[in-house]
């Protein structure tokens, strides 16, 4: 419990780490960001895949289509709308959002993978629920009153952003859940080689990616240097830790963890993710918190952490009681 529940403050430290990404690069697209991290990421699991070509030659190709769709849905797509919800409302209000996935995950799980995990009962759930409520209400109030305090702010962009955030939501909710499955479901295979599996599979969709979003600036005249950007070393640097951090070391902890706790309880421990990436976003301004998304964070945390509490009940199927 412990080593899994470590593995998941690991991948959480450094999944925070792209939440800082769009706030270093606001002159760079998202679909760019996105597609670069990815690119990177996959290139850096390709040698890697020389460590675990063992392991990589016994999945068939059903795995290689479920690492594909894992890759392009809980990588690509969600970095796509995280990154544009950062760019459109600032990194906090999303930050929160994304904060709520532990227990939008728990709830998913309990209703998907009650007999194989445990159920947690819904009544102790609930106060977890409205303490995360009330949290991003919170620095919900501390950001739309920084917007009503700016002329030249955009309510419209802002609600975009939030939007967005929600997508990105939804996508990560999908993500650690079939991902759970898989590995579950093959608890005599690597999640090094997993995790390496899935980089090598997104490598071909980013590449398609990036030469698609190339084609079409070309095309619309955008004044944008492409490949690399205005600042093209940097932009390499940022992408390249990234993808080895967040994508692959990241994503190694991540099944590490899986591996080792029920879905209801890892899932919930993607609140690491967001309070690293609340404290770099507020070390980027170089500024505290207020008061009130301090509370607001307080309540979050309070939420997730009852949450964890609630421990799983095992459900008993109708074939089990016919027995009794």
């Amino acid at each position: 419990m412990w080593v899994g529940t470590l593995y998941a403050l690991a991948a959480g430290l450094m999944w925070g780490l792209v939440f800082v990404g769009p706030l270093l690069l606001p002159e760079y697209p998202a679909a760019l960001q996105s597609v670069g991290r990815y690119l990177a990421f996959g290139l850096i699991a390709l040698p890697l895949a020389a460590f675990d070509r063992a392991e990589l030659r016994r999945l068939r190709a059903a795995d290689w289509r479920e690492a594909l769709k894992l890759a392009a849905i809980g990588n690509l797509l969600y970095y796509l709308c995280l990154a544009s919800a950062i760019q459109r409302a600032g990194a906090p209000v999303p930050t929160m959002i994304i904060g709520t996935l532990p227990v939008v995950i728990a709830i998913s799980a309990n209703l998907r993978n009650g007999h194989r995990d445990g159920r947690l009962p819904w009544g102790r759930l609930a106060p977890s629920l409205v303490l995360i409520v009330l949290g991003i209400a919170c620095v919900n109030q501390v950001e739309l009153q920084a917007l009503r305090d700016d002329p030249q702010a955009d309510p419209w962009r802002y609600a975009s952003g939030a939007l967005l955030a929600l997508i990105a939501v939804a996508c990560w909710t999908w993500y650690p859940l079939r991902n759970a499955d898989w590995l579950r479901a093959h608890p005599d295979r690597s999640p090094r080689a997993w995790a390496t599996a899935q980089g090598v599979a997104i490598l071909p969709l980013a590449l398609l990616g990036y030469a698609l979003l190339w084609g079409v600036m070309e095309l619309r005249g955008a004044d944008f240097p492409m490949p690399l950007g205005p600042r093209p070393e940097f932009f390499i640097a940022l992408m390249v830790a990234i993808g080895l951090f967040a994508s692959w070391l990241g994503t190694l902890c991540w099944n590490q963890a899986s591996q080792r706790l029920p879905t209801a309880l890892v899932g919930q421990l993607i609140v690491f993710e967001t309070l690293a990436a609340l404290a770099y976003a507020f070390m980027l301004r170089g500024q505290m918190p207020r008061p009130l998304t301090l509370i607001g964070i307080g309540l979050l945390i309070g939420g997730v952490l009852w949450a964890v509490r609630v421990k799983p009940e095992p459900v008993l199927r109708a074939e089990d009681g016919h027995g009794l």
